[in-house]
């Protein structure tokens, strides 16, 4: 999950892929974990392990048909992250992203702090990979902060391709938004990760954040 560009205006995320007509990698976690859709019942239980979004958010997600899928341990809940099918808003960014068909964005990802550093992200989101490819779909894709060094292995250890770096900068009372491929990444993924996160232009000019952002 990517953060405000306000800690850094240069460089703001990284935007990951994976193409699901090619095998899933095995991830094993190393602790014994199990994987799960998660249900609207479980959303009091969501709710208290994202901690910064209320239940009725929790419902109205699986409402608009987003999916949610867990790892738990012992029973317990370990790790969550939610998938988009259509289009997701970024609030971070302020970014809307928009999926073809056959596409999903995997978002909203965590890893409760009793169960970190056990592989757990990784193994859940090559779980997610496995459910998406089950169901016909044709591309995941995934971001992370730049500074989250964790979640980038976690991601690249899932089979993720790094595809690109996102860049926001301020230019007086606009954002400029743009995306600068990896190198040796094919151009035309690169364009395609431009389609998804900026709707088929190489820039986005944005209106500044409202009043209550930080300047």
């Amino acid at each position: 999950m990517m953060v405000s560009a306000e800690h850094d205006p240069r460089r703001a995320g990284t935007i990951w892929t994976m193409s699901l007509d090619q095998p899933v990698p095995l991830v094993t976690p190393l602790i014994p974990a199990s994987f799960y859709p998660a249900e609207p019942a479980s959303a009091p239980e969501l709710a208290d392990a994202m901690a910064d979004i209320s239940q009725v958010d929790v419902l109205k997600r699986f409402e608009l048909g987003r999916c949610c899928y867990t790892a738990r341990v012992d029973g317990r809940l370990a790790a969550y992250g939610w998938v988009s099918f259509d289009e997701e808003f970024i609030g971070e960014l302020n970014l809307r992203l928009r999926l073809l068909p056959g596409e999903a964005y995997i978002w909203n990802c965590a890893t409760l702090p009793a169960f970190r550093r056990s592989h757990l992200y990784s193994a859940l989101l090559v779980h997610i990979l496995g459910e998406l490819k089950s169901t016909g779909l044709s591309r995941a894709w995934i971001g992370a902060d730049l500074e989250n060094l964790p979640s980038q292995r976690g991601i690249a250890r899932a089979g993720f391709l790094y595809v690109a770096d996102l860049f926001i900068a301020r230019v007086l009372a606009l954002r400029q938004v743009w995306i600068q491929g990896r190198p040796g990444v094919p151009e035309d993924l690169v364009a395609e990760a431009r389609r998804a996160f900026l709707n088929n232009r190489d820039r986005l000019w944005l209106q500044a954040w409202s009043a209550t952002a930080r300047d």
